[in-house]
């Protein structure tokens, strides 16, 4: 079941959402449309999990069919108007907040992830296009992809160039009347190819044959599986990987051009399509963090009721002996509360991500830039922790967590991809250094950490942040070449970091329940700890990337 009052108390209580000037926002509409939307999370998707994964989703002859349950289940997700709910009025969206979007998006991934990746996709798609298309594209486009009629993908990855766009080699053929004949392959495209809309909207990568070389010579195109007139554009799937986990979602390799060139349209302006493609990215990084903390509280649940059941030997401190149940054993409490601390402190660095993106929206500058600082501490963080997470939800299932009948091991195997894709969490660290610190010589990081202090009180997270920022000053100070090799314990000091400071304000919050304390005090003596472990990383010189000897490695 969604944890729809921890959500609640969030989006309530620790969100100002008044600021963002929605009238139609109350406290009772959250609590309705969180209400709704766990029924279908509860009922209708995450009874589907388990069967998608044991089904996989199948190609044949170009055409994929998803397991048994999951077009039904879109159609009754679409038919709800979920997909619609922080998009634009104009299209047909509903106009809510993101950081109420986020919620929904929650249930949907933690019920299913195979089946909430469709939506996720989509939603970029909608966010590239409203920013950089043509008013006839937005009319074109926009309203099919907001209902949830058309779902949209991005296509970057090629076999020869992984994550370096750079050696990309799909090709776009201007042709007279204004369209480009768009040629290559794509690989690892989510719902490239699917049954369960009526069309699929491909936004795609290429270079122009007059183009840059390098990343700034990439050019983004809308290409449509059917055009305008109902005939079927030169796009195939061709093959669907075969993974470790997400079994039900198909990842496509696309190949377009083989009868002569899919027909494409030009999104925003040639050779500035990575500028396009990033307002996809740095959406869907946001989420697939999102989902880390989504498929983190399934395994927890799971994990908390089977300790509740499974009775094992007699714990040390149990006042009464017949109380064998595994839940009273002191390492199997730390381990839950392992589990629901840092599920916690994600789920509200996740939502307050989205709220300063609400504000970001509204033209807040600050709040950008607060955006633009966590995006890869949330996507990279909190997608470590859902791996961490679903281990020890298999720990605590022993043996029995090792077979797939207790779905446990599921968990782990879906979680497994999210610290993967939409840029690995080495690509978020590097990012988070070399772009959100180094272009602005940490300014956004040093205002960040000006802001949390100035409504943090407990001595241990002052201490934490005292140390951030001193690491933040040693990190920049550092040579290029180190800086990327510590890059990562930098990120997951952060991380920790701003964890702490969340927990704290929600203990502290007069709404805030004695469990909130508990998970709290758990946090800042178990789990920010570590933040001085990568601190001790960060200022010691006893070891230098820059002298590794390749051939010794």
């Amino acid at each position: 079941m969604p944890p729809v009052s921890d959500m609640s108390f969030i989006l309530n209580d620790l969100l100002d959402l008044d600021v963002l000037g929605n009238e139609d926002i109350s406290s009772e509409l959250i609590e309705a449309v969180l209400e709704e939307a766990a029924k279908l999370a509860s009922n209708s998707l995450a009874p589907l999990n388990f069967i998608g994964d044991q089904q996989g989703s199948v190609l044949k002859d170009g055409e994929v069919t998803t397991p048994e349950g999951f077009k039904q289940a879109y159609a009754e997700y679409r038919d709800g108007g979920w997909n619609a709910v922080p998009f634009s009025p104009e299209y047909g969206g509903q106009g809510l907040p993101w950081s109420l979007g986020f919620a929904i998006q929650e249930m949907w991934q933690g019920a299913n992830m195979s089946f909430g990746l469709c939506p996720l996709l989509n939603q970029g798609a909608v966010e590239a296009i409203s920013v950089y298309g043509t008013d006839a594209q937005k009319s074109l486009y926009l309203e099919k992809l907001v209902s949830g009629e058309w779902t949209g993908t991005m296509n970057l990855t090629e076999p020869q160039a992984g994550s370096d766009l750079s050696d990309m080699r799909t090709r776009a053929l201007p042709q007279d009347d204004g369209t480009y004949k768009v040629s290559g392959q794509k690989i690892f495209i989510t719902y490239g190819e699917h049954d369960m809309a009526d069309n699929i909207i491909h936004l795609v990568l290429a270079r122009l044959p007059d183009a840059p070389e390098g990343t700034r010579g990439i050019s983004l195109f809308i290409v449509p599986k059917f055009l305008e007139d109902g005939t079927r554009n030169d796009v195939t799937c061709v093959s669907l990987e075969h993974k470790l986990g997400i079994h039900a979602s198909p990842t496509c390799t696309m190949q377009y051009g083989d009868k002569g060139g899919a027909v494409g349209y030009l999104l925003g302006t040639e050779n500035e399509g990575l500028k396009a493609m990033f307002t996809m990215m740095n959406n869907a990084r946001l989420s697939v963090g999102l989902q880390g903390i989504a498929i983190s509280e399934r395994a927890y649940q799971k994990a908390l009721q089977y300790a509740k059941e499974r009775v094992q030997g007699v714990p040390v401190n149990a006042a009464d002996k017949t109380s064998r149940e595994i839940i009273h054993h002191p390492d199997i409490q730390r381990t839950l509360l392992t589990m629901k601390s840092l599920t916690q402190a994600g789920r509200t660095l996740c939502y307050y991500a989205a709220y300063h993106m609400d504000l970001a929206h509204k033209g807040d500058k600050t709040a950008q830039a607060i955006v633009d600082l966590l995006t890869p501490v949330v996507k990279s963080w909190c997608t470590d922790i859902s791996v961490e997470v679903t281990s020890l939800g298999v720990q605590v299932h022993g043996g029995m967590g090792f077979v797939e009948e207790t779905g446990a091991a599921q968990y782990y195997r879906d979680a497994r991809i999210l610290p993967i894709y939409e840029g690995t969490n080495g690509i978020q660290a590097a990012d988070l250094v070399f772009r959100k610190l180094a272009r602005d010589k940490g300014q956004a990081a040093f205002e960040w950490l000006k802001i949390q202090k100035s409504v943090v009180s407990d001595k241990k997270v002052l201490i934490a942040l005292e140390t951030l920022e001193k690491s933040t000053q040693t990190l920049l100070s550092k040579d290029l070449v180190d800086i990327s090799g510590l890059s990562t314990y930098y990120l997951n000091l952060f991380g920790v970091v701003a964890g702490a400071c969340l927990l704290e304000g929600s203990a502290h919050h007069a709404n805030a329940s004695p469990e909130k304390k508990q998970v709290k005090d758990f946090y800042l003596a178990h789990i920010l700890p570590r933040a001085e472990a990568y601190a001790s990383v960060l200022k010691q010189d006893d070891f230098s990337f820059s002298q590794i000897e390749i051939s010794s490695l």
